[in-house]
């Protein structure tokens, strides 16, 4: 399938079929496809810099990380920089988790604990911080050993961290809702401020993936706030560009990174991070989403998205959950809801299900590993409609009902 166009909340193919995106590409889209100031914006950035080492300051760079940290993070005196992508945000913070420990004089701290459902990129690190079984497939031996607790059980951790010994601990990281290893998946209620209690009593650092949740995904300007907690360390990406530009960020508080500057260590640059036209453009971005008054919109139409969801699927056979927050949301889906069979593995069948909605002019996103194996998400733009939702609601149920018959 040739994507030629995109507008609003539409992609167009070459062949001139339009397709409801749904899932906001990977949950990435969140001002709307085709915005024509944005395009505006990228001009003119070209026009005044191409390529500046990450290293010297740009006005753009400067406007962005004013932006973020006046108006997103938990307080102006955070610190930020900007990457690549989500991939290299997740890294970036691992190292900067590690740099702080060393810098304080605590270089046996080296161990991040992650969770035992968990995705946090594609790089080696933050693939040995995840466990999403499909996407390490075939890479286990290259990747660090990293212990894991569990994503639903706070006091876990505790255990977790008796048994590796506290002192070889530098940091905890995790989603606030679980995206693609668990479709959405939402902690208790408890979940994250009990994790924020332990690892404050032990002296680690608690690193917060927002990758998919930052920017007002879930109805609040970072996700961490829906989940009442506040990390020391946060990854960003995605709705940070709105899919426009390639570009993430690692955000910290000022006493963690202030150990670092005082001596010679260095959280080494990635050639293309924090690109002049990236930062310009995701200043507008995260603008548009200000003005346009974007995250109430994310609430709103997510309660409306939630509503649809449980009212088509709250007897289905397949769906054991309808599950997320905002506009992050959700299917659980089994081979037998009444005992919580999983599909076949062999059967791919989030991967079917999306492929049958994208026949039908709706793309959703599959993910799933682990107890989760099988989910797809909804993380449209903030600006759909609400017949918008009824399409992507009404094409999934036919899409699983297709795919159930396919498997009988």
């Amino acid at each position: 399938m040739l994507i030629s166009s995109s507008s609003g909340v539409w992609l167009q193919t070459a062949d001139g079929r339009q397709i409801l995106d749904a899932g906001g590409g990977a949950i990435v889209t969140n001002i709307g496809h085709g915005r024509p100031e944005i395009a505006q914006v990228a001009s003119q950035a070209l026009e005044r810099l191409d390529y500046v080492v990450p290293v010297f300051a740009t006005e753009a760079r400067v406007a962005l990380a004013e932006e973020v940290s006046d108006n997103w993070l938990p307080d102006p005196s955070w610190r930020s920089v900007f990457v690549s992508g989500g991939s290299e945000s997740v890294d970036a913070a691992i190292r900067v988790a590690q740099l702080h420990h060393v810098a304080c004089g605590r270089s046996e701290r080296h161990k991040v604990i992650g969770r035992d459902v968990s995705y946090h990129g594609a790089t080696l690190g933050a693939l040995s911080a995840g466990l999403h079984d499909r996407r390490r497939k075939g890479l286990e031996q290259a990747l660090l050993s990293m212990p894991k607790t569990s994503h639903y059980d706070a006091e876990e951790l505790e255990k977790v961290i008796e048994l590796e010994g506290p002192d070889t601990i530098s940091a905890f990281i995790g989603e606030p809702v679980i995206g693609a290893a668990a479709g959405a998946y939402v902690p208790p209620d408890d979940y994250w401020p009990r994790i924020s209690e332990i690892c404050a009593r032990h002296n680690i650092l608690v690193i917060a993936d927002e990758v998919m949740t930052g920017f007002g995904r879930l109805g609040t300007t970072m996700g961490h706030e829906a989940l009442k907690f506040t990390p020391d360390i946060i990854a960003a990406g995605k709705g940070l560009g709105g899919g426009y530009v390639p570009i993430g960020g690692v955000y910290c508080r000022p006493d963690v990174v202030a150990p670092i500057a005082e001596t010679d260590l260095a959280l080494m640059f990635y050639t293309f991070a924090g690109h002049d036209l990236c930062c310009a453009v995701a200043k507008k971005v995260l603008e548009i989403v200000r003005e346009e008054n974007l995250i109430d919109r994310a609430r709103t139409m997510g309660d409306i998205l939630r509503g649809r969801l449980e009212q088509e699927f709250q007897d289905h056979p397949n769906v054991e959950e309808v599950r997320g927050r905002g506009l992050l949301q959700g299917l659980g889906l089994v081979a037998d809801r009444d005992t919580g069979e999983p599909f076949p593995r062999s059967a791919g069948f989030a991967d079917a299900v999306s492929g049958i909605a994208l026949e039908n002019g709706v793309w959703v996103y599959p993910s799933g590993s682990g107890v989760f194996d099988d989910a797809v998400m909804f993380g449209p733009p903030f600006i759909v409609e609400e017949d918008q939702i009824d399409q992507m609601v009404t094409t999934t149920r036919h899409a699983i009902d297709e795919a159930v018959a396919a498997l009988s």
